[in-house]
């Protein structure tokens, strides 16, 4: 058969289509290949127990941490509940002894301290040593009440009224407003300003030296300042007392006398 020249026989093969013979087939993934991919994204045993620990020690510090931070707010609520009624009771004391007043008025009485017969006139017996008594001009003036500003009170220990003795004793204040009466129907209600002391002294300054003080046996005017000595209770089940606690209260009130000076000329 005679072919055009066109036409070669190279051409006419490479136009002939193969009998028989099955088109190439798409790439599959291998199984090997697949497995290996698995393992690669998947966790260990190792990993796993890693990451349940690193947990576990993260979970234990954030415990840590916040119990440390509840025993530091009950230590921080505890110091604020002792703090308090200390700061208020010393600033009573402190105020009553700014307006001291002395003795030889028509109303102010004898300034007593850590003597004898404290707190008589309010039907009260203060034991010996441990006590304060005078006259201050810190009472409230009020429209429904006929009282003024002068009162008398009295500083001293005495048991608690709740019956637990082992806590220590009570720093009480008494206040008597009723200055002109002759005798009382009843003595006053107690004000409870500290708890929890075992010792309470009070001592006067001469300008030489801290002792008693007491205008109806001598001292006709008041002293140059008051200390205070609060010696707290030791907690239960120690032997170990607090350190006690000092405070030093100036007397600006002056008695003044009247004198005749002579003159010559």
């Amino acid at each position: 058969m005679n072919l055009p020249p066109s036409i070669s026989k190279s051409g006419l093969a490479a136009n002939r289509s193969p009998v028989g013979r099955r088109p190439p087939a798409a790439p599959r993934c291998r199984a090997a290949d697949s497995c290996a991919a698995s393992r690669s994204s998947a966790f260990t045993l190792i990993e796993a127990l890693l990451a349940v620990a690193v947990c576990a020690i993260v979970l234990v510090a954030i415990n840590a941490v916040f119990a440390t931070a509840v025993r530091l707010r009950d230590q921080t609520s505890a110091a604020v509940e002792g703090v308090v009624p200390l700061g208020q009771a010393l600033e009573t004391l402190r105020r009553d002894l700014r307006e001291a007043v002395g003795p030889g008025g028509a109303l102010a009485g004898d300034f007593k301290c850590g003597a004898q017969g404290m707190g008589l006139n309010m039907g009260l017996t203060a034991p010996a040593a441990s006590g304060l008594d005078f006259f201050t001009a810190t009472g409230r003036i009020r429209d429904t009440e006929p009282w003024g500003d002068l009162q008398e009170v009295c500083y001293f220990l005495q048991d608690p009224t709740n019956g637990q003795a082992n806590a220590g004793k009570d720093l009480v204040r008494y206040v008597n407003r009723n200055l002109l009466a002759t005798t009382l129907i009843q003595p006053p209600e107690p004000q409870r300003l500290l708890g929890g002391l075992q010792d309470a002294v009070f001592e006067c300054y001469d300008g030489l030296e801290w002792r008693v003080w007491d205008t109806s046996m001598g001292d006709t005017n008041l002293p140059l300042a008051v200390r205070v000595k609060l010696q707290p209770a030791a907690d239960p089940g120690s032997q170990v007392l607090p350190t006690p606690l000092e405070v030093i209260v100036p007397l600006t009130t002056v008695t003044r006398t009247n004198f005749t000076a002579a003159a010559g000329g």
